[in-house]
């Protein structure tokens, strides 16, 4: 079973906890975190361009000159693709670029970054998070006191107390929390630090196990 040392407010060892080896220590899969992260990042996208086809440009409405007798080319409209202020040809048009990733899958790569992060001792447990006011001084002590220099994630449970602690992170700048159910594989993956309360580092074993 991995074991972590729990830390209190000032970085000092209090404790020992024992993690799920399901979730915390099993071999990670890098190929489904890759599929993770990249389905994750082309959900991001808004997918909202448009170009106007030459249906949609405007003017075009009569030929340009007749058929034939001219020496020209012949030509149907002014907004044809070839010409100047045309319709624009296979041009990108508004598309979801959401992907699905199956259930079981989703589930192993949270198992591998967590068990990653824990492999590259990358991962903390404090015993909480509560602060008596919301005071952004006070939380940047509590980084310096988990020696935290780089993004980090602070994962809490989300039935403990925690609005002054979220209250103080919040104006901080690559500083996220989040519950256990809103883990996931590109907010873990793209922070140094992943830092769980006890009591979420718990849920965590028994929600992804």
């Amino acid at each position: 079973m991995p074991k972590v040392d729990v830390l209190n407010l000032e970085g000092k060892t209090i404790s020992e906890l024992e993690l799920n080896e399901d979730v915390f220590g099993i071999e990670p899969n890098q190929q489904v975190l890759f599929d993770a992260v990249m389905i994750q990042r082309h959900s991001l996208r808004q997918g909202t361009h448009k170009v106007k086809g030459r249906s949609e440009v405007r003017g075009g409405g009569r030929k340009p000159w007749r058929q034939k007798g001219t020496g020209r080319a012949r030509h149907g409209s002014i907004r044809s693709p070839q010409w100047r202020g045309g319709g624009v040809v296979f041009g990108p048009t508004p598309r979801s670029y959401s992907r699905k990733l199956n259930r079981k899958v989703r589930r192993l790569a949270v198992r591998s970054i967590l068990s990653q992060k824990l492999i590259d001792n990358e991962l903390k447990v404090v015993e909480n998070l509560v602060f008596e006011a919301p005071k952004t001084k006070e939380f940047i002590k509590v980084l310096d006191a988990l020696n935290i220099e780089d993004k980090v994630v602070f994962v809490v449970d989300g039935q403990e107390e925690a609005e002054n602690a979220y209250l103080s992170l919040r104006n901080l700048q690559d500083v996220l929390m989040i519950t256990v159910d809103q883990v996931n594989v590109y907010d873990v993956m793209n922070s140094s630090n992943v830092v769980f309360t006890k009591s979420a580092a718990e849920l965590a074993g028994e929600v992804f196990a």
